[in-house]
């Protein structure tokens, strides 16, 4: 039974909080948030209510030390991680994994390693130019999405989230070699289909 001093304590931090304006708020950027990392309209609202419903529950969780934004953003992160693992998990992606072993020999020479002529890295930049940086950032997306859900996984928290490889691999119960091949794999295969769709 919380005492007198706590009890006033939990009052004054929920009072920091303001559910009431949450939906109005914070709903459009967390939905942005949540749909750029799961890919799905639907996924990403569901991960923003169960969000809303978490933190209503957790009210005396918040401690003041961040921002309510952040707080939210961090219930989320933590929905998507819980999709990422789900996904992640079972055999029906180490089998995707082995399908893609073949992506690695459409672009090398298998003597030498050494790019095939015809799949070298050309040069793209997208400029100063704000609409091309537009452009290019929606054929990106586009690109993302055609990743399978684990490579997609991997790369938005390694390289949207900024995670450490180690949480990475805790998180999503994958060993660091299958970490390394699904981010090579990712990286060959966006830039192979925004040089189809950029250049």
């Amino acid at each position: 039974m919380p005492t007198e001093n706590e009890d006033k304590t939990l009052t004054e931090q929920s009072l920091l909080l303001d559910p009431k304006k949450w939906v109005g708020e914070y709903a459009d950027y967390l939905f942005k948030y949540a749909f750029l990392r799961v890919r799905n309209d639907d996924l990403a609202r569901d991960l923003v209510q169960e969000t809303f419903l978490a933190a209503l529950k957790g009210l005396t969780g918040f401690d003041g030390r961040s921002s309510e934004r952040t707080w939210l953003t961090a219930i989320l992160k933590f929905k998507i991680i819980d999709v990422y693992r789900k996904e992640s998990s079972g055999l029906n992606n180490i089998k995707k994994l082995t399908e893609e072993e073949s992506l690695q020999d459409d672009f090398f020479n298998t003597d030498d390693g050494h790019w095939k002529k015809e799949h070298t890295p050309k040069p793209f930049e997208t400029g100063q130019d704000p609409l091309q940086a537009k452009e290019f950032n929606k054929v990106l997306k586009l690109c993302m999405q055609k990743l399978p859900v684990l490579w997609a996984s991997v790369f938005a928290m390694k390289h949207l989230d900024e995670e450490k490889t180690e949480v990475i691999l805790s998180e999503l119960r994958i060993t660091s070699a299958n970490f390394w091949v699904i981010i090579h794999r990712t990286k060959l295969s966006l830039r192979a289909c925004l040089q189809k769709n950029w250049l």
